[in-house]
């Protein structure tokens, strides 16, 4: 599989798509219980973690079965939105949404002295299961025309 900054072409069969959307939406529903199970000890920072992971990587899962491997995460973002987004296969919002949740993502892995509350962790988490759950149906959908 060839990869490039921004994102390349895949070049696998239809069934190989399938099976690697299926695997990374999988992985997603296992960050979005990672998320859930944070949330619901206190663990806020580890719960935004888990849900952007969960956004991330139903992204990628609905790429694959477009042929595009996105390198970076902007590249996941920019893929999605001119897909996805612009085409209006998924709702506008998730643009921002995305944005949004990979922000208290970065700012709690990475900045100093910032500790998500409950609100924002609750917040990424509900954000993060309409988001893999939009994806999981348009996957769906878009397998068939493959199969």
């Amino acid at each position: 599989m060839s990869r490039g900054k921004e994102s390349s072409s895949m070049t696998l069969s239809a069934k190989e798509k399938i099976d690697l959307s299926r695997y990374r939406l999988e992985k997603a529903r296992e960050f979005l219980n990672d998320a859930k199970n944070f949330l619901d000890s206190g663990a806020y920072d580890a719960s935004v973690n888990r849900s952007y992971y969960a956004m991330l990587n139903s992204a990628r899962s609905i790429l694959v079965l477009r042929g595009i491997d996105a390198e970076t995460h902007d590249g996941v973002k920019t893929m999605l939105s001119k897909e996805f987004i612009k085409t209006g296969l998924l709702p506008k919002e998730f643009n921002e949404v995305f944005r949004n949740v990979q922000g208290r993502r970065i700012d709690s892995d990475y900045g100093d002295y910032v500790e998500m509350g409950k609100d924002e962790a609750l917040d990424s988490f509900t954000r993060a299961e309409e988001f893999v759950q939009k994806i999981s149906e348009l996957v769906s959908e878009l397998v068939k025309d493959l199969e």
